[in-house]
């Protein structure tokens, strides 16, 4: 329960503050956590990293069931909630991101969770009709990820799409992958 708290205060620091503002200290005053908490479960920065990308992966563990014929509506509440809710992980993902092309040991563990997605992914566009599950949902989460992320670090924050303009993206590209959405 306490690392969950830790790991959860870990993603919004890194969501406000960047890598660089990722301290102990910063973690225990997050959680609302006596000084020193956070040390005693992860002793140095590495640890305190492994911890959060844990937790980040273990938040990620999603169920993709899209009722029959609601396939592009279930990706774009995907989407949406990423752009919504989600705003925070996502922002320490993209963080996380930029940190695991540096550091070879977060590297395992952030893919380990991409690498889920895409894997659900597949079953469900299997489950839809795809001739090639394994390349649509490479294409599918490239879409996917580059809304994201245009949505909400890119030039499309100034104005990110609905629910509405989702649907109707996800739509186009199931289409153009021959798959019923």
């Amino acid at each position: 329960m306490r690392k969950a708290t830790i790991g959860d205060a870990a993603i919004e620091v890194i969501a406000a503050e960047g890598m660089r503002g990722l301290t102990h200290r910063a973690v225990d005053r997050s959680a609302g956590l006596p000084p020193g908490s956070t040390s005693y479960y992860a002793r140095t920065r590495a640890a305190l990293l492994e911890l959060a990308i844990s937790r980040m992966v273990e938040l990620d563990d999603v169920t993709l069931d899209p009722a029959p014929g609601q396939l592009a509506e279930y990706v774009a509440g995907f989407a949406h909630a990423a752009i919504t809710s989600g705003r925070t992980r996502m922002l320490a993902r993209y963080e996380f991101a930029l940190e695991a092309t540096r550091r070879p040991e977060l590297r395992e563990a952030y893919d380990r969770g991409g690498l889920v997605i895409r894997r659900r992914c597949a079953e469900v566009l299997t489950a839809c009709g795809s001739a090639e599950p394994e390349r649509h949902a490479r294409v599918l989460v490239a879409w996917l990820e580059g809304t994201v992320f245009d949505a909400l670090a890119g030039t499309g924050s100034l104005r990110p799409p609905g629910l509405e303009e989702l649907t109707v993206g996800a739509r186009e590209v199931l289409a153009g992958l021959g798959v019923a959405g």
